[in-house]
């Protein structure tokens, strides 16, 4: 059974939105019985929707709340959706006279707690078994997914990055945070994943589908690079990374092993993505070539600077006349050296422009014998500091129009295309047609 997904009306409980396609490779196998947890926070309430989609894509679902949950959603609210009397505590004499929550753990499937709080996680971390959900995380020996939601200061909080680091040392997923505005007012990583995203990540666990890029390394760049004029100056661009960063994220729940090389920016790390953080577009070119040789697919998403000052002062250069000229040489082409590798990955480039934006990425991709690029229009405001974007995927023979819409939903989207064009590059056929 095929999946639709459906993208949520940003807070609507009661309005149900058109359902949308999801992208190849990220279908869950219909009919499994998922365990679905909630825990206490504002982000409770897409808890619902989560529910609904699991049912409607043929899973049987028992839902397990804390106490702080209740606070936000109502068990019955949960139960009407879900179709079972909602578990919320251990001292449920009915069902604990059997061993409720040992039953609970063997019944599961697979496991998602969304939302996932610091505080839920923190206890996960340290092995608590101090309410229902803890007690039957520890008992079960099904898949977990934590879809995390919290303010973006604690999810920044080395404490909270510490526990995840922890949890996904022992093998359990994460979907999320995505970034953007919170109920508090401010700004960050640390919403709810969409329901739809934390659905399309409930892969098979056996790895019996396990991703259309399972065993795959990709090695990827992103954000802007500095290129130093001083000790205090520097040229760059307006990159904020959030792209590449949604394409980490994208990629690994498409089951590859990802090596993110990012140049300075303020996003917090996906789960399970290793990264390294360079500044210059110099470190940046010798950190993708110390990491390339076992690499199936690199993706140059980062906006590297074309030009870098011949000479950086070695002191704060003083305000001493009307004009200032800096000499700029060439810097390094990254992505043209890793495409002019004897031994290449299936190479991917990004191009922005302000005009002529297929015509340009046309001629990009086949002056720097690329096996694909994805272009966009950054003129006018768009792309740049914001959390949708569209794009344009071409290749030798072929285009894509992928439509103006958030960043992490377009990064599923260009993995999947990506998928694709590596798969056959590579002599294979895709295991499901690819939507977009």
């Amino acid at each position: 059974m095929e999946v639709a997904a459906v993208r949520t009306d940003n807070g609507v409980m009661n309005t149900l939105s058109r359902p949308r396609p999801v992208a190849a490779g990220t279908r869950p196998p219909a009919g499994r019985r998922v365990l679905v947890g909630v825990t206490g926070g504002i982000a409770a309430y897409k808890a619902a929707e989560l529910v609904r989609l699991l049912r409607g894509a043929g899973h049987d679902v028992q839902v397990v709340m804390t106490e702080a949950a209740t606070r936000f959603v109502t068990p019955l609210t949960l139960q009407a959706l879900s179709g079972k009397p909602v578990r919320t505590g251990l001292w449920d004499e009915a069902a604990e006279a059997a061993m409720g929550h040992i039953e609970l753990a063997r019944w599961a499937e697979q496991v998602v707690v969304a939302p996932a709080s610091a505080d839920f996680l923190a206890r996960l971390a340290g092995g608590r078994a101090d309410d229902l959900l803890a007690t039957l995380c520890l008992a079960t020996t099904a898949p977990i997914v934590l879809a995390p939601a919290m303010n973006h200061r604690m999810w920044l909080n080395p404490a909270t990055q510490a526990n995840v680091a922890l949890l996904s040392g022992r093998g359990l997923r994460f979907v999320g945070p995505a970034d953007g505005e919170q109920a508090c007012g401010e700004v960050g990583p640390g919403r709810l994943a969409e329901p739809a995203d934390i659905l399309a990540a409930l892969r098979d666990p056996s790895g019996a589908d396990g991703g259309l890029l399972s065993g795959r390394h990709v090695l990827l760049t992103a954000g802007p690079t500095r290129e130093a004029v001083d000790p205090v100056r520097f040229i760059s661009n307006r990159s904020s990374g959030k792209m590449g960063f949604a394409l980490a994220a994208a990629l690994t729940a498409a089951g590859a092993r990802v090596t993110l090389v990012s140049g300075p920016v303020c996003l917090a790390t996906p789960p399970g993505v290793e990264r390294h953080d360079v500044e210059s577009a110099d470190e940046m070119y010798r950190k993708v070539h110390a990491l390339i040789a076992d690499v199936d697919i690199y993706i140059g998403a980062a906006a590297v600077a074309d030009y870098r000052p011949t000479q950086c002062a070695d002191r704060k250069i003083k305000k001493t006349s009307d004009c200032l000229d800096i000499t700029l040489t060439r810097a390094p082409d990254i992505l043209s050296s890793v495409a002019a590798l004897a031994r290449r990955p299936f190479v991917v480039g990004f191009a922005a422009e302000t005009n002529d934006v297929e015509r340009n990425a046309r001629d990009k991709l086949e002056r720097k014998k690329l096996d694909m690029i994805a272009a966009n229009d950054v003129s006018e405001g768009r792309a740049f500091d914001r959390d949708d974007n569209a794009l344009i995927v071409l290749w030798a023979d072929g285009r894509r129009q992928l439509s103006q819409q958030r960043k992490c939903e377009l990064a599923d989207e260009l993995v999947a295309v990506i998928a694709e064009r590596y798969l056959l590059s590579a002599g294979a056929q895709p295991a499901l047609t690819v939507l977009a």
